[in-house]
């Protein structure tokens, strides 16, 4: 198989792509294995093998993936969204659903999106405030948003991290980039995804660290925050967040594969 080495899972990259060429998902794809792709197709299957083979992410290949049940459109300008980061959207949606008079939502970093729209799409009265440092990451979010009936909903603002938004917010949630510098040569995912969406600094915890300074003033009173940091940072995070929040409820929420993945503060 052209794909072996390339991908943890070659023959499961190799479906997805085909259902996406045949225009069926998955399912179907293995339901019909006497589907024939068209000539047309052949040749947009060739193009994309040739795209896999030279590094590039599936995703990007297929300009689109799934996130909390909702297809996301991707560019390599963006970050590829994760499973992991679903526990942030159950996290914000439960909180959301226990607290109805809070509306006013922030999500930091953006990137394509994926995040607060999975918000918007599930609390139709959400007030939705998204921002980037990168103009090109919030063309993508920008046509996430039109692409799933949210662009009325959502402004969309290019800033430091909170810088200029208009707060304050009952909500904020961010996944920024939270992986030490020293470790992102020896990382696949370095090399096929923007750096920008990954770099955290030294210790991986510089742009949290701005965050967490910032959200002191924009986090009203009986709010929450939620930061995806990585599993090695469940102390340092918490710490951090305790010396902005000394008052708060802070604590960490462990992913599917049981490693502590995301930062929540109650104020």
């Amino acid at each position: 198989m052209r794909l072996m080495g390339l991908s943890e899972n070659p023959s499961l990259d190799a479906q997805v792509l085909l259902a996406h060429m045949l225009g069926q998902d998955r399912a179907w794809a293995l339901a019909h294995p006497e589907a024939e792709l068209s000539a047309t197709q052949s040749q947009q299957w060739e193009r994309a093998l040739a795209r896999l083979e030279s590094g590039e992410a599936l995703p990007y290949v297929l300009g689109e993936w799934e996130f909390y049940g909702l297809k996301i459109a991707l560019t390599p300008d963006v970050l590829i969204p994760r499973p992991e980061t679903e526990l942030l959207v159950e996290t914000a949606l439960s909180w959301l659903a226990a607290n109805p008079k809070r509306r006013r939502a922030a999500d930091i970093g953006t990137g394509s999106g994926c995040i607060a729209i999975a918000l918007g799409a599930h609390v139709p009265d959400l007030e939705l405030t998204a921002s980037d440092i990168s103009s090109r990451a919030l063309e993508v979010a920008r046509s996430n948003f039109a692409r799933n009936d949210l662009l009325d909903r959502v402004q969309l603002v290019q800033a430091d991290l909170m810088e200029d938004l208009p707060g304050p917010f009952d909500l904020i949630c961010a996944n920024l980039p939270y992986i030490p510098s020293s470790r992102l040569d020896e990382l696949i995912v370095a090399r096929r995804e923007p750096r920008l969406a990954l770099d955290g600094g030294p210790d991986g915890l510089t742009l949290i660290r701005r965050l967490l300074r910032q959200a002191k003033d924009e986090l009203l009173l009986g709010g929450l925050l939620l930061a995806e940091v990585d599993d090695s940072q469940e102390t340092s995070a918490a710490a951090l967040a305790r010396g902005q929040f000394p008052d708060a409820t802070i604590d960490l929420l462990h992913d599917l594969a049981g490693k502590p993945r995301l930062l929540r503060v109650q104020r």
